[in-house]
Parts: C-alpha cells; structure tokens; sequence
C-alpha cells in the first residue's frame, strides 16, 4: 500500500522528516498491522519512515509479510524482545540508540508498552533531540501485575510521559484509563483509533466461504468466529462456558476458534469436558481471514481488557455483528445495533446473547450492515494515516522558531 508520489512543488523541496518507528515485536496483531500501514503508508515525499522491530516470541505468529506488502523499510534490532529481562533489555537499548544516531530521526514514534520504554530512552541519544511520539495500543498497567509491578510499571510511564511531546491512545477507553491512573494529564493524550485495509473483507468468494462451513461442518448452524491469540487475557474459558450454555438450548451453533498460543492445550482440555468437541473447532493460524470472515455468521470476542480488537473491525467489514465483552476499545467498535455486549466474565450472559443472535436471521442481518458502516467510516487506513500526518504536521510547526 503505497501512496502515490505528489507532484514536486517549491513546498515540496526540503528532505523528507526522518520518522523512526518502533515496535519490540511484528506479530500477529493490531499493533503490528498498523505499525506496518503507517511506515509504508506516510506521504513519501514528506515522511521518510524506518521501521525498527524485534523478533516475535516463541509460539507467536509472525507478521513480516505486511513489511513487504505495505512496502515498509525494516531495520531489525536483534536483541530487542517482548519480554521484560533486564539482562537483555540494556543490549536492546544501545542498539536502539546506535540505531537512531545513525539515522538522525527528527521524529521517534514508539509503539506498545516495551518498545515504548526503550525506545522513548533510546530518543534521548539523538543530537538534536527528536520529537518523540507514544501509542498505546492498550496498556497492561492494571489487572495483569500484583501491587509491586503495577506501582513500578506506573512509576516508569509516569517519568516516559515527561519526555513525551504526544501520547496517543486508540480508543477515548484506552485514554481514559491512562488519566484516572496519572500517566499524563488529559491535554497530552490524542485519541486515534485504528485503521485497517478493509477492503478484501468487503467482498468474497462464495465458494471459498462454502468450502470453509463444510470443512467446519457448518452448513446450516449459525457459525461463531473467534480470531485472535489463545492467551489469558483473552478469556476463552468464559467464551466456551458461555457457548456451551448456548448450545444446551439447543440452538444450531458452531464456533471456529482461529489462532493459538500457551493456552490451546487447556483449552482443547475444557473443550472436551464441556461436551463441546463436535461443534467447536480449533483451526490455528490462516492467512485468508477474509474467507473466515465471510464464512462466518456473528463474531464473538470475550476478552477481560481490549485495546482495539482487529477481530471485531474485520468482521463488521465483512457484514458480521458481534457479540463481545463492554470492555477497553471493545465499544468503540460494537456500536449500539452494530453487536450486543455482555459485562467481562459473565459467561451465562454471553450464552444468552449467543442465542439472542443465532436465532434472529433478521438482528443478524441488520446488525451486520450497521456493523460494515461503522468500520468504513472510522477504522479505515486512509484516516489512520491522515490522522498521524495532521499530529507530526501540528509538533512540527510547533517546534519551528
């Protein structure tokens, strides 16, 4: 996805701003969806975007082709990981800092928690100092860590936001949550909300769509798509407690579980145990998630903290209302009428909605194109990208003398 060069103008002659961009880690993902369409996707004649990336974790999807397909340039910084290791940390951080004297940015934009905090550290090498730029795709600063991790997780945001010209988050949720916990004061903070590539989910293929409900066996079921990594936050154990409330009504669904992680062998365990085997399937990582969209019928999503989820964006591309947990960035997308939600950890609450949904063609129906609406009007990457644009176009002019 690369824009088209515009026409050389006299305003047009200076050399492109140098934007590093930094991630700890392509994988499977919304932040590294997006990391990918902004540093291909910049105006290339105004923007000149090196993308700096760690490895992915063990047992995680690799996202490196939408490197390629966006046309982004990647420098990989070897020691950079997701996980916090001291040990490990301080070699990632020279790296990073040689890195960007090297490239001389003007802008340093980081990009989830541990990138965040090395990067923004990083920036502080660079002579003259560049502006510096933090998105929150969510944040882990409560409800994952005991009391100790929380105080020194907040503490460190706390003293990176001071040298932070611009903090994004993107959800007003995600933002929210940043204040009441003291990161920064509100007049820091942009809300810029995802933006995806939408379009291959806007049409389908019959046959691929066909092909897909007979492997899954799902010819005439109402089928439930869940995609995403098989991790706790994620809390797949209500999403299947819930299904298998649903389906003790008997109502004719069936439920495609596409992903992995840790957490597969538990959960095919629970699978079992709930008597679940026949009707929900575990299908792994695909690549052609527009198909599994347009095969499916509704979205389900039961996480216990969001930032934004892909999933849900993707699905209401393709027609697919959702049923989902009123959490994080979770109701930026699921729009009254676009989807029902149910409070996090009510699994007898999602089973009902499961129900509510599946056997009410016309709710589906009218849902799902609601659901298309709302994702075409504010999760596109074209607003994705002018939105950052118009931010480094505003700190740029308010640095000029």
């Amino acid at each position: 996805m690369q824009r088209p060069r515009k026409p050389t103008s006299s305003s047009s002659l200076r050399a492109p701003v140098r934007v590093a961009r930094v991630i700890a880690r392509l994988n499977l993902g919304g932040p590294a969806y997006n990391v990918t369409i902004l540093s291909g996707g910049l105006d290339r004649d105004r923007y000149d975007t090196l993308l700096m990336s760690g490895e992915v974790g063990p047992g995680e999807a690799s996202c490196e082709e939408l490197v390629k397909r966006y046309g982004a340039r990647e420098l990989k910084i070897g020691p950079l990981r997701p996980e916090l290791r001291p040990w490990r940390d301080l070699p990632a951080l020279f790296s990073l800092a040689r890195a960007m004297r090297s490239f001389r940015p003007e802008i340093v934009h980081t990009h989830t928690a541990k990138a965040g905090m090395l990067g923004r550290m990083a920036a502080l090498a660079v002579r003259p100092r560049p502006l510096i730029v933090h998105t929150y795709h969510g944040h882990v600063l409560e409800g994952y860590f005991g009391p100790l991790r929380n105080w020194l997780y907040r503490a460190l945001e706390r003293l990176l936001a001071r040298i932070t010209d611009a903090l994004i988050g993107v959800s007003a949720a995600t933002v929210h949550d940043l204040v009441r916990l003291r990161i920064a004061p509100r007049a820091k903070f942009r809300v810029i909300p995802l933006g995806l590539e939408l379009q291959r989910f806007l049409h389908f293929d019959p046959e691929a769509r066909a092909s897909f409900r007979r492997e899954l066996g799902a010819r005439e079921d109402v089928l439930f798509t869940y995609v995403g990594r098989l991790v706790r936050i994620k809390r797949l154990d209500v999403m299947l407690k819930g299904f298998a409330a649903a389906r003790a009504t008997g109502t004719p669904i069936r439920l495609v579980i596409v992903g992995d992680g840790e957490l597969r062998p538990a959960l095919e365990r629970l699978t079992a145990e709930l008597g679940l085997e026949e009707v929900v399937r575990f299908a792994g990582y695909r690549s052609d998630l527009e198909v599994v969209a347009a095969a499916s019928d509704a979205a389900l999503l039961t996480s216990d903290n969001e930032g934004t989820p892909v999933s849900l964006i993707e699905a209401a591309a393709a027609g697919r209302p959702a049923v989902a947990t009123a959490v994080g960035g979770v109701t930026d997308v699921v729009r009254p009428g676009t989807g029902l939600l149910a409070p996090a950890g009510d699994h007898e609450q999602i089973g009902r909605l499961i129900v509510e949904l599946a056997t009410d063609d016309e709710l589906r129906h009218e849902m799902g194109d609601r659901a298309r609406e709302h994702a075409l009007t504010h999760f596109t990457s074209e607003r994705l990208i002018a939105d950052v644009e118009s931010l480094y176009d505003e700190l740029l002019e308010a640095r000029r003398p």
